[in-house]
């Protein structure tokens, strides 16, 4: 029971690193939740700082993801009767939880996408890779982060299961009901874009530096 704790709060703090608020302060000296959709996340890091920045803020929330479901999962002090990818599923879900109510920053950080990849592609790389080009293809169509996010999350579960049925590859129970949560929550965490998609006024991908006007 300990170990589980101990895992659940340190996969909760390890997601809670604001990565964009950290870059933002400390090579720009502002805060980016100020600055574009004020959102602290990788896609508003590459409209409001650049492309560099936009990659770093998003291989470092992804890292997150990845460091809890594949190496906080195996800490153990105590032992654990759980089942190890119900382990590892809690833990990125603790992660994903902390990177979008992270305490370091007053409870309001990003989406969850880039640290819900990372818990995806410790636990079933092709899963990934296949939600990772659906979010490739709706993005470079629609030219919307959000509708791409959306998209590749929610198709989570049907991957999952094409994955099982059709090519072998056996994904438990656990992980399909998970990855439902994990579509609906992400779906959440996206409710101001829907919103805004519906009222035709989301803003498209695209860079739009401190030195130009912003779009809010």
């Amino acid at each position: 029971m300990y170990s589980l704790i101990l895992i659940v709060l340190l996969s909760y703090l390890v997601g809670s690193f604001p990565t964009s608020i950290v870059w933002g302060r400390m090579t720009r000296r502002v805060d980016i939740r100020e600055h574009g959709s004020r959102n602290a996340g990788g896609t508003n890091a590459f409209r409001v700082f650049g492309w560099q920045a936009g990659l770093v803020v998003g291989l470092v929330d992804v890292g997150k993801g990845f460091l809890a479901t594949a190496l906080l999962a195996k800490i153990r002090i105590d032992p654990l009767t759980l089942d190890h990818e119900l382990v590892q599923i809690i833990a990125g879900s603790s992660a994903i939880i902390g990177h979008i109510w992270t305490v370091l920053a007053k409870f309001k950080g990003g989406k969850g996408v880039a640290t819900a990849g990372g818990m995806l592609i410790a636990i079933s790389p092709w899963a990934a890779l296949v939600c990772i080009l659906i979010f490739l293809a709706t993005v470079t169509t629609t030219r919307y982060v959000s509708v791409s996010s959306i998209a590749a999350t929610s198709s989570l579960p049907l991957v999952l299961l094409t994955l099982d049925r059709v090519f072998d590859n056996t994904v438990s129970n656990t992980f399909l009901v998970s990855s439902v949560f994990i579509g609906g929550l992400i779906a959440f965490t996206h409710r101001s874009n829907i919103r805004r998609l519906m009222q035709g006024t989301e803003n498209r991908f695209r860079q739009n530096p401190l030195q130009e006007k912003h779009d809010y």
